[in-house]
């Protein structure tokens, strides 16, 4: 049993039992005739067991679809409408491959022009070989359910570092099998009537083969239509020039756990503290940070929720 996992039966017996352990607790405060205290007691006690519920057993398996407008001057054309998905992290807890296909079936209904995939789809942090054939297959599968994406102009996807740290070659392979063109440090030209674009993609920073390389990436590009760019980390937005109408980007799920006034405390990178969540305008220079929809390292999130993002680009006026 995996650390996460073991968090997550001892929260779900505090889920069950800790109401009857409070109650045993200030039973006694109240036979005592200790009255404040007991009351105090039971609120402080409360207020906890309902927290800790919602942020390990409750919040982590929501779904928000988070619809955003971003006007780029650098977007050429009629409005495009992105599906993002991003960190599902099959394998950890609250993700498995029955998640991942009502996902695909909630993005199906908003109906986007294009769907991009910004990586780390294998949960935890052991290599292919130091997991069981069960656990692979989970993975493995989960990356195959989203060859049931339906949109106008396709899937396109990034690695993450989960997945390099997983096999990246694997991964790869699996989403190559299901119709999803991998695009570490690619270009390809989308045309379309109203309008063609290029998408481009950056390599993971934990890469076995190549770093992300946006200069070589960028050279792809043979004409002065609109690029997008998808990176799993936001930490390479620093070097990303004007030409790029939008840098797409996952990894820091937010933050994973928000806490009123004090904020994030954990930061998934060293950039992802200066970017952590939503949009960012740098002199003209968009970046659009999603949160993603598993978790990593603990089984919890906290007024971070899961989310999908469909989100309308669209020229400047």
């Amino acid at each position: 049993m995996t650390g996460p996992d073991l968090i997550m039966v001892l929260a779900w017996c505090g889920a069950i039992f800790g109401p009857l352990i409070c109650f045993i607790a200030i039973r006694r405060l109240f036979v005592s005739r200790r009255f404040r205290m007991g009351w105090g007691l039971a609120t402080i006690s409360l207020l906890f067991w309902a927290l800790g519920v919602w942020a390990f057993l409750v919040e982590p398996a929501t779904l928000t679809v988070r619809h955003v407008t971003v006007e780029s001057a650098e977007w050429t054309g009629a409005p495009l409408r992105i599906g993002i998905i991003s960190d599902t992290h099959v394998a950890a807890p609250h993700t498995d491959v029955a998640r991942v296909e009502r996902l695909v079936a909630r993005m199906n209904d908003e109906r986007p022009d294009i769907v991009l995939l910004l990586g780390d789809y294998a949960g935890g942090h052991l290599a292919q070989g130091e997991r069981s054939s069960t656990e692979n297959a989970k993975i493995l599968a989960g990356v195959a359910a989203f060859s049931g994406l339906d949109s106008t102009h396709g899937t396109w996807a990034v690695l993450g570092n989960h997945d390099s740290w997983f096999d990246d070659a694997t991964v790869a392979a699996a989403l190559q099998q299901a119709g999803i063109p991998v695009m570490d440090n690619r270009a390809r030209r989308i045309d379309r009537p109203d309008g063609a674009f290029w998408v481009t993609g950056l390599a993971d920073m934990h890469a076995s083969d190549q770093p992300p390389l946006i200069g070589d990436t960028l050279r792809q590009v043979t004409d002065d239509a609109p690029v997008l760019m998808m990176t799993h980390w936001p930490d390479p937005f620093a070097e990303v020039p004007d030409r790029v109408a939008l840098t797409l980007a996952g990894h820091t799920h937010c933050g994973q756990v928000v806490f009123p006034v004090v904020g994030r405390l954990i930061h998934a990178s060293r950039l992802s503290e200066r970017w952590p969540c939503g949009l960012y305008n740098e002199g003209g220079r968009q970046l659009f940070v999603t949160g993603g929809v598993g978790v990593s390292i603990l089984p919890v999130r906290f007024r971070a929720p899961p989310e999908i993002v469909i989100l309308t680009l669209r020229a400047k006026p």
